[in-house]
């Protein structure tokens, strides 16, 4: 199994151990960074990271880190597709993916210890949705109101750059204006030089 791991800058140390013990248990773990320590790091960067991958089943999980793992929890379900939860227990590990498909593990580094978080790595790994029709319409439910959200989201995105266009198109009408105003005045001196000339010339003529 492909587990993709992130962090922020309070997770950065557990994130590294627990690489290597995805690894010992045999599965392939994509480190998503922070590669070096920086405490300015903040955990909606990573988690958007994270959660792109995972809905985009680039990896087949995902495991982020944070200082209590509730921020990275709340970040990481504003992305369509990811399943974030919060588990410092072994049963709520497996029991979020048997029954609702959890894809992407949240864990507090200040919370527990390493050896804690090792058991609920790999219970969370091991485990495996069962698509139970109890769980699965439940699962439906949410992935339902998700789609609903996005939609609507959509939708505001859309009627805002309505308005953005219309008014753009207001101003463009109005530099079109003062373009013609313009080339009118511009004609208008170009007529009354002439008329002028005209005069001078005539008058020089009968003179």
């Amino acid at each position: 199994m492909r587990i993709s791991l992130t962090a922020d800058h309070n997770g950065f140390e557990l994130k590294k151990e627990l690489i290597e013990h995805i690894q010992s248990l045999g599965h392939e773990a994509i480190d998503l960074g922070p590669y070096e320590y920086e405490s300015t790091d903040d955990y909606p960067d990573f988690a958007k990271i994270i959660s792109d991958n995972v809905s985009q089943q680039e990896t087949d999980r995902g495991i982020m880190i944070c200082g209590s793992g509730v921020g990275a929890s709340v970040a990481a379900n504003k992305i369509k597709g990811t399943r974030a939860a919060v588990c410092h227990d072994i049963y709520s590990a497996h029991q979020g993916v048997e029954h609702d498909d959890m894809n992407l593990l949240c864990i507090g580094s200040r919370i527990i210890g390493i050896e804690v978080a090792k058991e609920l790595v790999k219970a969370f790994i091991d485990a495996k949705y069962t698509g139970e029709e109890r769980h699965s319409r439940r699962l439906n439910k949410v992935l339902s109101m998700e789609s609903e959200f996005n939609q609507k989201e959509h939708l505001s995105t859309l009627k805002k750059r309505e308005d953005e266009l219309y008014a753009e198109i207001e101003e463009l009408k109005i530099l079109n204006n003062k373009k013609i105003l313009q080339n009118r005045a511009v004609i208008f001196l170009g007529i009354s030089i002439l008329i002028v000339l005209f005069w001078i010339l005539a008058i020089s003529f009968f003179e």
